[in-house]
């Protein structure tokens, strides 16, 4: 398993804004990522759940119908729609200072800049249902500068029938075309802009590869159409000396002040 960016690579996601990075850890560390996202559902992992940022997915398909995202387990059901917070699960964690994202970093952000995680996100789509993700970049007005680099790991087989990520290649390179929004979606105007229907590009994955994604690059996605889910987990790097209008950081990942996946392991079965 390789454990830098090619140059390649680093070309066509400075151009493109995303490129694939095909499986980066083993089998067996992919499974893992497999059983314990399922456990954090289902209410099984020994994790501190009040850290957890948890929505249930929506009946209707409609992003408006998701459940509350609010802190805290929903109940025991494969059907979540999302949860945050994951640099807070040790196995999440170890993956997300696998050699390979410190090299991304490095090569965006800089050799010596300290990282930090933004968000650490599972995303959901379960069989038969999911929510449809509008066209949006991955930004927020509330922070003094934006994170642009976005680890997506397939965690099931990802296609088109099951609801993947759809992204406009070099949509990144208009900028922020929504400063006014607070999460970077995009209004009715800036769709017929930029979305040409005849440049979408379906990311699809088998499990366990990774998309670098560039978080100003336009995306979507649809409802899930197959009998079998589609997870994956999202990690936002930053620069450590990110802060919010309030003044808060956030959490270490590589660096000064890098979290420790030991501090978090308990017993675990």
């Amino acid at each position: 398993m390789t454990h830098q960016l090619t140059d390649d690579q680093y070309i066509q996601f400075c151009r493109d804004g995303y490129c694939l990075l095909g499986q980066v850890v083993s089998d067996d560390e992919v499974e893992a990522l497999q059983q314990e996202i399922n456990r954090v559902m289902l209410g099984e992992a020994p994790i501190e759940y009040d850290r957890m940022l948890m929505q249930l997915d929506s009946e209707s398909g409609k992003y408006e119908d998701a459940g509350p995202q609010t802190k805290g387990h929903k109940g025991s059901t494969l059907n979540y729609r999302k949860i945050q917070d994951l640099e807070f699960d040790p196995v999440f964690l170890r993956y997300m200072q696998h050699p390979l994202f410190r090299d991304i970093c490095n090569q965006v952000y800089g050799h010596h800049t300290s990282i930090s995680c933004f968000r650490a996100m599972f995303f959901n789509k379960p069989a038969r249902k999911g929510t449809v993700l509008p066209w949006h970049q991955d930004r927020w007005n509330f922070l003094d500068r934006d994170p642009l680099v976005t680890v997506w790991t397939a965690l099931d087989p990802t296609t088109k029938a099951n609801g993947c990520v759809n992204v406009i290649p070099g949509s990144h390179r208009h900028g922020v075309v929504n400063p006014e929004h607070g999460s970077g979606f995009m209004n009715d105007e800036s769709v017929r802009q930029f979305v040409d229907p005849s440049k979408i590009v379906p990311i699809e994955l088998k499990a366990g590869e990774v998309a670098l994604l560039h978080n100003w690059l336009m995306h979507s996605s649809d409802v899930n159409q197959t009998d079998i889910s589609r997870r994956a987990f999202s990690a936002c790097y930053a620069d450590a000396r990110t802060k919010t209008a309030s003044g808060d950081t956030f959490s270490g990942i590589f660096g000064n002040g890098a979290m420790d996946p030991k501090s978090l392991d308990t017993t675990r079965a």
